[in-house]
C-alpha cells in the first residue's frame, strides 16, 4: 500500500471467516518494540477505511515476534481504539510426545 510517498508491505492479510473480519500479520525477527504497535496501529487503520466492507466487523492485528517484554506490550497496545495482539513464536516445533496430546485436545474441540 502507498501512503504520500512510501511505499508500505504488509506480512500477511487474511479474512477470518467466523470473525467475519480482516487479519493483518506482521511477522518480526527481533523482541516486539513499541514501534510494531505505531506500525500495526497504521495498517489497520487504512484496512478499516479502505479494505473492510460494510458488513465486516473492524480488522484485527497479530504482531508474530521472536520475543516479548510484558510490560512494554501492555503500554504499547493498551487502550489503542485497534485490536492488536502481540504473541511469541517458537523456532522449533516441541517434542512429539508434548504437541500430539495437544493436537488431539484441540482436535476434539
Amino acid at each position: 500500500m502507498r501512503l504520500d510517498d512510501t511505499w508500505f508491505r504488509i506480512d500477511l492479510l487474511f479474512f477470518h471467516r467466523r470473525l467475519k473480519c480482516l487479519v493483518v500479520i506482521e511477522l518480526k525477527t527481533d523482541k516486539f518494540s513499541a514501534a510494531d504497535a505505531g506500525q500495526m496501529h497504521l495498517y489497520l487503520n487504512y484496512a478499516r477505511e479502505h479494505w473492510t466492507k460494510p458488513d465486516e466487523n473492524p480488522p484485527v492485528g497479530l504482531i508474530l515476534c521472536a520475543g516479548k517484554g510484558e510490560a512494554e506490550a501492555r503500554y504499547a497496545l493498551d487502550g489503542l481504539p485497534n485490536q492488536i495482539i502481540a504473541a511469541e513464536y517458537q523456532m522449533l516445533l516441541p517434542d512429539e510426545r508434548v504437541l500430539v496430546p495437544k493436537l488431539k485436545h484441540w482436535a476434539a474441540a
